[in-house]
């Protein structure tokens, strides 16, 4: 494991405990913080008390999808302006338009993308590369 290099703290918000394992090793390889919820309800409420840098949000999950909880997220001052990367196997155009509209700065479809990609466009985001 390196070292926290950069400082910066990722949420995940994923309920796929294999793709959760990849990203958590991957980010955390990479020197950033990982914080994890498994579905939005706990994303949402992980990202309002600890402002993470960045969120990383599936669409598809139990209790509260990816989308209400993007909408609430952005209701909040803070959440307003937190970066929220979409990431989904969900390459649904409706869905796509609907993320944008709310506000996400970027829509992954993950088996389009290497988890090294995801986290290449994270650092992009940050400002870390």
């Amino acid at each position: 494991m390196s070292e926290k290099i950069n400082s910066k703290t990722v949420l995940i918000v994923e309920d796929d405990k294999p793709m959760v394992d990849l990203l958590t090793d991957k980010f955390g390889f990479s020197g950033f913080q990982v914080m994890m919820a498994k579905d939005g309800e706990e994303g949402l409420r992980l990202a309002l008390s600890k402002h993470p840098d960045i969120i990383l949000l599936d669409i598809v999950m139990p209790k509260l999808d990816g989308l209400s909880m993007l909408r609430k997220l952005k209701e909040d001052g803070w959440g307003s302006l937190v970066p929220v990367v979409i990431l989904t196997n969900l390459s649904d155009n409706e869905k796509l338009a609907e993320a944008l509209e709310i506000g996400v700065v970027e829509y992954m479809v993950k088996a389009e993308v290497k988890i090294s990609d995801v986290v290449s466009k994270v650092k992009k985001i940050l400002g870390i590369i």
